[in-house]
């Protein structure tokens, strides 16, 4: 039998706040990493007049962030000046502006995630008049967000094609990548880190 001692509420909650930090910036970096890869232009065309550019979907992630994460704790998800349905007009003008958009969404949700304590995680808030405890608010929203990001990525890849620079363990490399990792002695660490890391 082991003589560790199962770990308390205090320390799963740290660890739950951690790794929903690190899972974010995850996500974050593959939709920046797409982003910088890809052309001006790229970044504006449609399929056909119902598809979203990649610039439309950050409008709308920014969007959903700065309504769901200001005042998070105090106030409905959904804030009354959000305009949702523009959102998804395909009317940002450059690759600057686009960038702009997506950061201030994206830092409106790390401040507030640096502002939680483990004494909030069962606090209930309200997205759309419905409850939520805060555990489920994130993990509502860290559901959302990577289907988003994973739809730049698809985007970014179908524009690139062969010149698309792999975002995850590129084929043809899985073995090689594993037999590096077995290498290593067992340890502890977030599985975003390797990618983190090359920021």
């Amino acid at each position: 039998m082991s003589n560790q001692h199962p770990p308390n509420f205090e320390t799963i909650a740290l660890d739950y706040i951690e790794s929903v930090k690190k899972q974010f910036e995850y996500y974050k970096w593959l939709g920046e990493q797409t982003i910088h890869q890809l052309p001006e232009d790229a970044l504006f065309g449609q399929i056909n007049a119902d598809s979203n550019s990649i610039a439309i979907i950050v409008k709308h992630l920014s969007g959903n962030m700065l309504s769901r994460w200001t005042d998070f704790l105090t106030s409905d998800g959904e804030k009354e000046w959000r305009d949702r349905e523009a959102e998804f007009e395909n009317d940002i003008r450059s690759k600057t502006e686009l960038l702009e958009i997506w950061d201030k969404g994206w830092n409106c949700l790390q401040k507030t995630l640096e502002e939680l304590g483990t004494e909030d995680l069962g606090k209930e808030i309200f997205i759309r008049n419905q409850g939520h405890t805060v555990i489920q608010a994130i993990n509502r929203q860290l559901a959302h967000y990577p289907y988003h990001i994973g739809q730049i990525v698809f985007i970014g890849k179908m524009i690139l094609g062969e010149n698309w620079k792999s975002l995850s363990i590129p084929r043809g490399s899985s073995q090689a990548y594993n037999r590096d990792k077995f290498a290593q002695p067992k340890h502890t660490e977030h599985f975003t880190d390797d990618h983190l890391k090359q920021k």
